[in-house]
């Protein structure tokens, strides 16, 4: 019994109830539309006129939840008094060209409300008089209870058991316009099959974005912070033996910095929506200063490049500096002596970038000095098969980590 009576004391049912019978009354004004065709067919039957009336009113009702933002302020209050999670409308995007009866949910769902809202208001509101009005012949009165030509009238001491029946009933019915509009609210308000899609097409743009910035911010200030902590550290020790080496490592120090504080600004300035500038470009043509870094990090670099790099453009160019970008800083940090290989190979069909360097006697990278997020292979895996193109990283030997790359030229417009 408890069991049975615990739904009834949750918020939720009170308040669809209240969003219930708050539809029932906001469809009153139509009323006197709707009872136009059946007064101007005063010799149709009765039953005829009844439901003559009730089809114009539920078309009246129907037309208004065209409006789109009728159907936003249902989603609204719904979401609000039935306590179900609904999203928002997708704006800009009208569903009428979607499968099915898609446009006509909406309409559905407003002539369901106003009907479930007047049974409802209309069978509890019987019922609850009822369970009220019985128990007066204890005190020795009458009471009839008339309905559509149907009475009934208590007589006898059965009334007081009769009456609770009857509230409860009324309580009952509560519950179950609550149940019926909680479970119909997804179905016909909830988004249409072309919303979906667009909400399933702008929650990928959107995880695409971030992956990208996730991608700039830990190429750019990765690398960054990698070489300034290297840079800082051989300043200090030449400091007081070689001021000229110290100096040039600052200068190094500061140039790489702010470059990155140029990244960063761009992708702080798209994660707050602000109309940042242009976003800092790195290309292949960036080469020579992104290895300068390194040199002046202590680093030994033999670069080997061939073919004509200046062809490569756009996207092919800025994907290749990124690669060897991360190639060179996990180089960098678990560098083990001797020098860092580079190979950079321009043909007419594809771009091979090489990145080789000594990590003494282990099979692989591992946790060097400098904390590793774990992500930078990952990372560009995953931007090299988005450009078609093949992506090998392993021991090369005992001795030795290689990072190979080969990105098509056909993607680079």
């Amino acid at each position: 019994m408890i069991r049975g009576i615990r739904p009834l004391l949750r918020g939720s049912t009170y308040s669809g109830v209240l969003f219930a019978y708050c539809g029932a009354l906001a469809s009153l004004p139509l009323l006197p539309f709707a009872l136009l065709p059946a007064l101007s067919w005063p010799s149709a039957p009765e039953s005829v006129q009844i439901a003559l009336v009730l089809l114009v009113w539920a078309a009246l009702v129907g037309s208004a939840g065209l409006a789109r933002p009728v159907r936003r302020a249902l989603v609204a209050s719904a979401r609000r008094l039935l306590q179900i999670p609904l999203p928002n409308p997708v704006a800009g995007r009208r569903t009428s060209g979607s499968p099915g009866l898609d446009r006509w949910r909406t309409p559905v769902w407003l002539v369901l409300h106003v009907a479930v809202g007047w049974t409802g208001a209309l069978a509890s509101g019987v019922l609850f008089i009822m369970g009220l009005a019985l128990p007066g012949n204890w005190l020795g009165g009458e009471a009839r209870v008339s309905l559509f030509g149907t009475s009934l009238q208590a007589s006898g001491g059965w009334s007081w058991v009769v009456a609770p029946v009857f509230i409860l009933l009324a309580v009952a019915i509560c519950v179950l316009v609550t149940k019926t509009l909680r479970w119909s609210a997804p179905r016909l308000l909830g988004p249409s099959a072309a919303e979906r899609l667009a909400l399933a097409a702008e929650r990928e743009m959107l995880l695409a974005e971030r992956n990208r910035i996730a991608h700039e911010l830990h190429d750019s200030i990765g690398h960054t912070l990698t070489a300034a902590t290297i840079q800082a550290a051989v300043a200090g020790e030449v400091l007081s033996t070689d001021p000229a080496t110290a100096r040039a490592a600052m200068r190094s120090i500061e140039e790489s910095t702010r470059a990155a504080l140029e990244d960063l600004d761009y992708v702080l300035g798209v994660l707050r929506e602000e109309q940042s500038g242009t976003a800092p470009t790195r290309t292949l043509a960036d080469l020579p200063g992104l290895l300068d870094r390194l040199r002046h990090a202590g680093a030994v670099v033999e670069p080997e490049l061939s073919g004509e790099l200046a062809q490569m453009q756009g996207t092919l160019s800025r994907a290749a500096y990124r690669i060897l970008q991360e190639g060179l800083t996990n180089a960098l940090r678990h560098l083990a002596g001797g020098p860092i290989r580079i190979e950079v190979a321009a043909g007419p069909d594809a771009l091979d970038l090489t990145v080789v360097n000594r990590t003494g006697a282990r099979t692989d990278p591992g946790p060097g000095a400098f904390p590793a997020s774990g992500h930078g292979l990952s990372g560009l895996a995953e931007r090299v098969r988005l450009l078609h193109g093949e992506f090998r990283a392993g021991p090369d030997g005992t001795q030795h980590w290689r990072l190979a790359v080969r990105l098509p030229v056909r993607v680079s417009a």
